[in-house]
């Protein structure tokens, strides 16, 4: 009975779950029988046991056995002695989502950041803590007031659009087609649209490496293939990019050229309009994140947007969510009216409606008069704790780390080699919470730390924990 003829395709553990099923089919195994012990069984099947138990556990979950501790596992009896139906296997189903892959990792810092404490440091929630987001005085407005607002349609909140490009203008010197631009529901929306209308399973697309979209599911999910292309001190690497274009048949390349996540580069002018100049002979569009733009520490000039260089082939995503608050939920697209008017189709089949409250909210902040006033003030801050931030790890043996010039992210790195599993744990132990740079590329040599959520008055916490945990890991390199 137990003898298994192995094919190949198939996993052992799913090749042992139907010599089981077809013995109770076949009716020589019958409801309440026992099976053997795990060991026996692997044994005799010539597997490892956990090969066996990997089985059993499948066959419980679809209802064909019973385990019990200590006794072992029996095929299922229903109420009158017979086997119970099976039961679709939805843990099959579920390994399947990628939304439902989480690091180990983050659900270690999910849990510390639930528990909470006066000695725990967040350095890696991607938002800006409530203290910092600037406060806006809100009109009295009735519900019934934002009931009738008819202003807007498939493309969003007219109002909020005209905002927005008028935003543009002031700070970078160009203008967007307000009657063409889309307002979505943060930047990520945005970005699954894209992928959603633009793009098809299969598809390559090139990202920097690191880079914060290695991190999202959504490419998985649409079975999209992505592509990391080494970067240097400014940004993507251009021979590198057009060499990987040509291998992998690239459809769209995305970058963030400013105030790159995680790692916090900037790409200067010239290499922009080398890399729209790149794009253009292959006729590949540029999805251009720039999400940090309203936080920048360096004249605009320096850092135009692709979006200027070339907008007929750059899709240019921003958002509002990085200084009003995640909770604000607020992005857009620029794009070919051709490309938004199917992107706004697909939103509305898809039924993922846009909410007017945060877009009337949003455009009263934009025109709040005290705007520009309180987005310096900001500005100012947070650069003020990035100052402190990057001076106590500069001072820190083995750690290199360059001043960020926008956004609110710096990225640190141990000269003295990777860090192993068990060297990620220390930052845990410490209740010192931030980015693995695993979660953004294959390197695990860095950290990521979102520097805006550590104030002055933790920022000496903030020395006295790295310091210990850098002490640990010089130690056990020199074991």
């Amino acid at each position: 009975m137990w003898h298994l003829d192995k094919r190949e395709g198939l996993p052992v553990y799913q090749q042992i779950s139907e010599l089981i099923l077809s013995t109770v089919k076949s009716g020589e195994l019958l409801p309440g029988d026992k099976l053997p012990a795990e060991r026996k069984m692997a044994a005799q099947l010539g597997v490892n046991r956990s090969t066996v138990v990997h089985a059993l556990e499948e066959l419980e979950d679809m209802g064909w056995i019973v385990r019990k501790q200590g006794s072992g596992s029996f095929i299922a009896e229903g109420k009158w002695g017979v086997t119970s139906a099976a039961r679709t296997d939805w843990k099959r189903y579920l390994e399947q989502n990628a939304f439902s892959k989480t690091e180990p990792f983050i659900e270690d810092m999910k849990q510390l950041l639930r528990n909470g404490g006066d000695q725990l440091i967040d350095g890696y929630t991607g938002e800006l803590p409530l203290e910092l987001i600037p406060s806006f005085e809100i009109p009295s407005l009735t519900w019934k007031q934002f009931l009738e607002e008819e202003q807007q349609d498939d493309f969003g909140y007219f109002p909020l659009r005209e905002s927005i490009c008028r935003m543009t203008a002031e700070e970078y010197g160009f203008s967007l087609q307000k009657e063409t631009l889309l307002i979505t529901s943060g930047a990520q929306q945005a970005l699954f649209m894209i992928l959603q209308v633009l793009l098809r399973a299969g598809d390559s697309v090139a990202i920097e490496d690191p880079s914060f979209l290695y991190a999202l599911p959504v490419f998985q999910a649409a079975g999209i293939r992505l592509y990391g292309v080494p970067m240097d001190h400014e940004g993507i690497d251009l021979e590198q990019l057009e060499q990987t274009m040509r291998q992998h048949r690239v459809k769209m390349v995305m970058v963030n050229p400013s105030f790159q996540n995680p790692t916090g580069k900037v790409m200067g002018r010239a290499r922009r309009e080398k890399l729209v100049q790149l794009c253009q002979s292959y006729q590949i569009p540029i999805i251009e994140d720039d999400v940090f733009g309203q936080l920048r520490q360096i004249p605009s000039e320096q850092i135009p947007p692709l979006k200027k260089l070339d907008p007929d082939n750059v899709l240019y995503i921003g958002s509002l969510s990085k200084i009003l608050g995640s909770t604000t939920k607020i992005g857009w697209l620029s794009a070919p009216l051709s490309v938004n008017r199917q992107i706004a189709e697909a939103r509305k089949i898809m039924d993922f409606s846009l909410s007017i409250f945060p877009q009337v909210l949003a455009n009263i902040a934009l025109n709040d008069l005290n705007f520009y006033e309180r987005l310096t003030d900001l500005k100012q801050e947070i650069k003020n704790r990035g100052t402190a931030i990057c001076d106590i790890l500069n001072e820190l043996e083995g750690w290199t780390v360059k001043a960020p010039q926008g956004g609110f992210y710096v990225w640190a790195t141990f000269s003295k080699g990777n860090l192993k599993q068990h060297e990620w744990q220390y930052f845990l132990k410490e209740g010192l919470l931030v980015a693995p740079s695993f979660l953004f590329s294959a390197y695990k040599n860095s950290i990521r730390i979102n520097f805006s959520r550590i104030p002055k008055e933790q920022q000496s916490l903030f020395r006295e924990k790295m310091e210990r945990i850098t002490e640990q890991l010089l130690a056990n390199r020199k074991k």
